[in-house]
């Protein structure tokens, strides 16, 4: 078996934006525009996104240690089919473990997928076609 680390120029930082749904009560939605009528933020998601990111750096040790104790890559990490046939000719197997983005291309079949992953970790986003995604459904934690 093989991790999932794969030349420098297969992955880079970076990426489309997800979007996610949070649910506030009343008060604490008043107070966001609050603070956006008042110039603060330009909008309700520049202040959450604010936020975020201002809780991120507080915990980015952790993270990073984190990272480095899981071996986990960073950022966004895509597998072509060509990728993926050069892991079968060499008769190995991927543990992707991904924090961001990991992506197989559209051509990959669910066979290939199959032969080649041997399980796939993603704390981020996980994008690949509905027929691999359905394959490695036993291997995706």
């Amino acid at each position: 078996m093989k991790d999932s680390t794969l030349p420098e120029k297969m992955r880079s930082k970076g990426g489309d934006s997800e979007k996610i749904t949070i649910n506030l009560g009343p008060v604490d939605l008043g107070q966001i525009d609050l603070l956006v009528e008042e110039g603060f933020y330009s909008n309700r998601t520049d202040l959450i996104r604010t936020a975020i990111r201002n809780q991120l750096a507080l915990h980015a040790q952790v993270v990073q240690e984190t990272i480095t104790r899981r071996a986990l890559v960073l950022g966004l990490q895509h597998f072509s089919r060509r990728d993926l046939e050069a892991v079968r000719a060499a008769h190995e197997r991927l543990n992707i473990q991904v924090l961001g983005l990991a992506s197989i291309a559209p051509d990959v079949s669910p066979e290939l997928a199959l032969a080649t992953i041997e399980s796939v970790v993603v704390l981020g986003a996980f994008h690949a076609s509905p027929a691999v995604k359905t394959a490695l459904a036993d291997r995706i934690r």
